[in-house]
């Protein structure tokens, strides 16, 4: 039977007890990280949430008490009341390493089974294991650290918006489907048969009627949903940090969140980040690095040729500089050693993912240059190809000819690629950015029609309203992203508050009146009486914290995260239902 702390009161966390100290009784709890039976000696590591204390037993410890200790072993669950003392072998790798707990009273107050890995932060098992027995997972000091610095972020972030005027609103979690953007989850309605609620991917609608409804300045540490495919900073479930004001401009929005990144910074990491942040329109940022989020921290600028190779003899190039269409490279300096006509081929297998049918390259060794496609230019082609993209000896072109989106997403995700293979920055350094003027539609296609790049609120750049209909292709958004290390930490933009700008919006990505007066009726209804200039932006938290922490996963900064299939490995869901619950719902589940 399992000891009662009856008679005992936790005084320290294990991690604080400190030199001071010494000579005061304390009294501790916690897991046991690691029992040493030494004969005459016994220590025991006891670990909480703040970090480890030696616990000690000698010859002078009663016999109770010593026989107790002695049958301890991992993962109990102790509280023990000793007196603080110097320690004799001191250890400088943890915070009180200078002193130990000369044990006077010994609770066991839960035994422990072997756990299927050890609990530790260097532990080398497969992730599967770790999620399916996350409780056990989440007692390492590495996720617990982790678990607490997103809590500090988000008091930080509570803390600064209400500082700076912004009231708290909750908003609802079972709301109208409007299929705009990704897949909803969908809740079906027992008391309104055949009907159904969708989970919020964004308080976006609701929060716009807050500035309708005079709130000025709102936020929420908001619970979203999104039925997609998920990757390593991407779930079903996740948080954002969500504001809205009103009455303002971009600056205004921009200039507020400048300033909680930067204090968010200093407190957590004690990073000063220097503000304001470099903006980027988005056109520039696409031409020079081929992304919407470019990470700056290095080169690998891409390179525009199309018009040195628009009248070439060689198809591949030429067939690619009509409308739509470019030929583009990068120059990575310095790399013909590493990057061997192997490596290269590999990179042709990781631009082909993006749906680029190949990889043209040149490269210039003490031998002379190797090239995939000089052969079939003439010398005056090449030496300006060479020209431009400053080629020199030890430098390897790369180059990509196809359609804008194609050589975009193929040779952006080779520059990120590339600079990590080849160590081009500096790990531990922040790039922060604004990428702005975003476009206000891109093309669907597979629908074979114009859509939001955004979401149909965002309202066009003033001087591109008249272009809403003849010329979609080339209007342009009151849109901004925050972008660090070529990660998309948020984005906003400045709301559409005119109806008839609204009207426009909507019969430009095809939406009659009808099916907007069916997605949106209540929006535009409440837009009849008084909407004021607004705008926000919301944060991905989860990728906010991976990314201060340096984590490769927002898995690693998320208490019990999904897997790759949107599974939960530790609850094993989702899982079936009884037909008799579907019954109420009056559902029924097809073969």
């Amino acid at each position: 039977m399992a000891d009662t702390m009856q008679g005992l009161k936790r005084t320290h966390y294990c991690g604080e007890v400190i030199e001071a100290e010494i000579g005061s009784e304390v009294v501790v709890s916690g897991w046991v990280q690691r029992a040493r039976d030494l004969g005459n000696l016994i220590f025991i590591d006891l670990r909480d949430r703040t970090g480890v204390v030696q616990l000690a037993f000698g010859d002078q410890t009663d016999r109770e008490i010593f026989e107790k200790a002695a049958g301890v072993r991992s993962e109990y669950v102790l509280m023990a009341k000793g007196l603080l003392r110097k320690r004799e072998s001191v250890n400088k790798e943890i915070k009180t390493g200078e002193v130990e707990i000369f044990v006077t009273d010994l609770r066991v107050l839960a035994k422990s089974e072997t756990p299927p890995f050890e609990i530790s932060d260097t532990v080398n098992v497969k992730e599967e294991l770790r999620l399916k027995y996350r409780y056990l997972d989440l007692r390492r000091s590495v996720m617990q650290q982790a678990l607490m610095a997103r809590h500090r972020i988000v008091k930080i972030a509570r803390d600064y918006f209400d500082r700076n005027g912004f009231i708290e609103i909750e908003t609802p979690v079972l709301i109208k489907s409007t299929p705009e953007g990704a897949r909803d989850y969908l809740v079906p309605s027992r008391v309104h048969p055949g009907e159904f609620y969708a989970l919020p991917q964004s308080p976006q609608l609701y929060k716009q009627l807050l500035m309708l409804a005079g709130y000025d300045r709102y936020m929420q540490v908001a619970r979203c949903f999104r039925d997609e495919d998920l990757r390593a900073d991407r779930q079903p479930e996740f948080t954002q940090i969500d504001i809205e004001m009103s009455f303002v401009d971009e600056n205004d929005v921009m200039t507020m969140n400048e300033g909680f990144i930067k204090k968010v910074f200093k407190e957590v990491l004690g990073v000063e980040v220097q503000t304001p942040f470099r903006r980027i329109p988005y056109d520039e940022a696409m031409d020079r690095y081929g992304i919407d989020k470019p990470d700056t921290r290095f080169g690998l600028e891409l390179c525009n040729i199309t018009d040195i190779v628009k009248n070439t003899g060689f198809k591949v190039f030429a067939g690619a500089t009509g409308e739509g269409y470019s030929v583009r490279g990068i120059n990575v300096k310095g790399a013909a050693a590493t990057l061997t006509r192997k490596e290269i081929d590999k990179l042709t297998d990781f631009v082909k993912t993006y749906k680029a049918k190949g990889l043209a390259f040149s490269r210039y060794t003490a031998d002379g240059v190797s090239s995939s496609f000089e052969k079939f230019l003439t010398p005056e082609e090449v030496a300006a190809i060479h020209e431009r993209m400053g080629f020199e000896e030890g430098d390897v072109l790369l180059i990509v000819a196809d359609r804008n989106k194609v050589v975009f997403d193929s040779l952006g995700q080779l520059r990120n690629h590339l600079a990590k293979m080849l160590h081009l920055y500096e790990e531990g350094t922040y790039d922060l950015l604004w990428v702005t003027d975003f476009p206000l539609f891109e093309y669907d296609e597979d629908e074979g029609r114009w859509t939001a790049m955004h979401h149909p609120f965002t309202c066009p750049k003033l001087e591109d309203v008249d272009k809403l209909l003849s010329d979609p292709g080339h209007t342009y958004a009151r849109a901004y992203d925050i972008v660090l290390n070529g990660v998309e930490l948020g984005g906003g933009s400045i709301r559409i508050n005119d109806p008839e700008i609204q009207t426009k919006m909507f019969e430009a990505i095809g939406l009659t009146d009808e099916q907007a007066q069916e997605r949106f009726g209540f929006l535009l209804n409440a837009f009849k009486y008084g909407v004021p200039p607004h705008g926000g932006m919301a944060y991905g938290l989860d990728r906010l914290v991976m990314l201060m922490l340096g984590k490769e996963t927002i898995k690693d900064v998320i208490a019990f995260p999904k897997v790759q299939n949107a599974s939960d490995l530790m609850t094993d869901c989702p899982s079936p239902i009884d037909q008799k619950d579907l019954d109420v719902l009056h559902i029924k589940v097809a073969e």
